[in-house]
């Protein structure tokens, strides 16, 4: 039997159920909290109740597992996210990992360079350790890797979480899922780092790859091995709905299924927005089983095909482990 952990312990991958691969139950900025909590606003008992609330209508929609990528950089708190997962039905799948886009802070470059310790090496300490013995004395264990490359590119700091994230992805088998900018194609660039330090690409979603319809540059991270994350739906800044579906329509007419999951990318409490939240309108975790589904349906796409993308390749991406 392969499991994969979960906020609430080990979970066996034939019950996850439809998976939405690339969500956050919440994104908090800790120090503003602390310093201007009436500006920020997060409140932990009614917001925690709110984000079961939540949970609870992704069960009835159907859907058994999210898998929350929200790790430190976006103020990952696996006490508050336990405390969800302890009253839903549903799976929450954590992530360990860093989330930057330029530099590293203080407190990890000035502690392995008075230590005289190779960074990527100390950081992949850290995660394989929330990955094998738990995250912050919790008991909750990491069951995938994040790490993100936006329009700087990979710079110094962010190749160190790059490097980090293969090294303990290769020591424990954990799946990586990223953060990505399309448009200037940043999914190569990971693909080339994570290949340097030995990943097998097939283990790996390329993030936000929904974020374009450029086919040929899909079809490039395809070709590697990887899987697509369409995982922004409701977020049309970037792509609008309709492009966002065609192109999984043309994806899975060139027999790419196999390789694409889906997701938004969504949280219950985000407060880099106010009052938590980005705006009224589609961005929220039930947008793609009230409205992405039946317009994929509509679009030629079968229910084979859906459980494919929803079911059949999340679960084997979480439950490939072991290191090798």
């Amino acid at each position: 039997m392969a499991t994969v952990e979960t906020a609430r312990g080990p979970v066996d991958t034939a019950a996850l159920g439809p998976v939405l691969v690339h969500e956050h139950v919440f994104i908090l900025s800790h120090e503003f909290i602390v310093n201007y909590p009436d500006i920020d606003g997060f409140d932990p008992e009614r917001d925690v109740g709110e984000a079961v609330a939540r949970m609870d209508e992704l069960v009835e929609a159907g859907v058994g597992t999210i898998v929350d990528l929200t790790v430190t950089g976006i103020g990952r708190d696996v006490a508050l996210v336990k405390q969800v997962a302890e009253r839903t039905a549903l799976n929450i799948v954590v992530a360990t990992g860093h989330y930057t886009f330029n530099e590293l802070p203080h407190f990890i470059e000035l502690r392995a360079r008075l230590a005289g310790e190779d960074i990527a090496d100390m950081l992949a300490r850290w995660f394989v350790g929330d990955i094998t013995e738990g995250i912050a004395h919790t008991g909750v264990k990491a069951g995938i890797l994040k790490c993100a490359t936006d329009h700087p590119g990979v710079t110094p700091g962010v190749e160190e979480v790059l490097r980090a994230v293969a090294r303990a992805h290769r020591a424990t088998g954990v799946p990586i899922s990223t953060h990505t900018e399309a448009a200037t194609h940043r999914g190569l660039e990971q693909q080339k780092v994570f290949e340097s330090e030995g990943v097998d690409l097939s283990r790996v979603v390329i993030g936000h790859s929904g974020d374009t319809a450029d086919l040929e540059y899909l079809e490039q991270l395809l070709a590697r091995g990887s899987y697509l994350g369409m995982d922004r739906f409701g977020l049309y800044g970037i792509l609008s709905f309709e492009e966002r579906v065609q192109t999984i329509v043309e994806l899975c007419a060139r027999g790419h299924v196999d390789r694409l999951v889906l997701s938004h990318d969504a949280a219950c409490y985000n407060d880099w927005f106010p009052n938590g939240k980005f705006a009224d309108g589609p961005w929220h975790y039930c947008h793609i089983s009230r409205d992405v589904l039946p317009a994929l349906r509509e679009a030629g796409v079968s229910d084979a095909e859906l459980t494919t993308m929803l079911v059949d390749n999340p679960r084997r991406l979480l439950e490939q482990q072991g290191g090798y």
